[in-house]
């Protein structure tokens, strides 16, 4: 894992762009909070964040589902602190997730690659239907193993970002903006 000071985390910081103020996120994930109450206030779903980028949107989005669910988490990386992912590496698997509507809530859909591992290890565990939710995704050119997360609150230009659960070398994720450099 790549280590930096932190005076070099707040020169990113200083030197990077603001794509998304606090109001711009916060009314993007309460529009996400209405789409993702009708989709599944029926359906007693397990709500999983992914940590450590999903940990933010998943306490601000939970927050807004006024509706019974269950909450447990699920941690897993390709990044371990880099900017780009090598091999999954597992930290904690959820419970039981037999016949259950899963939610995962993840910071970015980048890649995809992450997300569709999880996705793939929830139907391998019994999940009924998973879902997906992203507080950011990335527009690239590319495909990806999951194009598009079922509920999104925002795009993001293919560039490095951070701010909102996404970390810059596991700094920044505290921030209530989003940030490109």
């Amino acid at each position: 894992m790549k280590s930096i000071t932190t005076e070099q985390a707040q020169k990113a910081l200083d030197n990077a762009e603001l794509l998304f103020n606090t109001e711009d996120v916060e009314t993007a994930i309460t529009s996400m909070a209405l789409a993702i109450t009708t989709a599944l206030s029926h359906s007693n779903p397990l709500v999983l964040p992914v940590m450590n980028g999903g940990l933010v949107l998943g306490g601000k989005l939970i927050s807004q589902l006024n509706f019974p669910l269950q909450i447990d988490y699920i941690h897993a990386t390709r990044y371990r602190g880099e900017t780009s992912g090598s091999e999954l590496q597992w930290l904690k698997k959820p419970g039981d997730l037999t016949d259950r509507v899963v939610l995962l809530i993840d910071d970015i859909l980048d890649e995809g690659i992450t997300l569709a591992a999880l996705v793939e290890y929830c139907y391998e565990a019994g999940a009924e239907k998973v879902l997906t939710a992203v507080l950011a995704e990335k527009i690239l050119e590319q495909d990806k193993p999951i194009q598009h997360a079922d509920f999104t609150g925002l795009h993001v230009p293919n560039r490095y970002v951070f701010g909102y659960g996404m970390d810059y070398y596991e700094y920044h994720r505290n921030l209530a903006g989003i940030y490109a450099v």
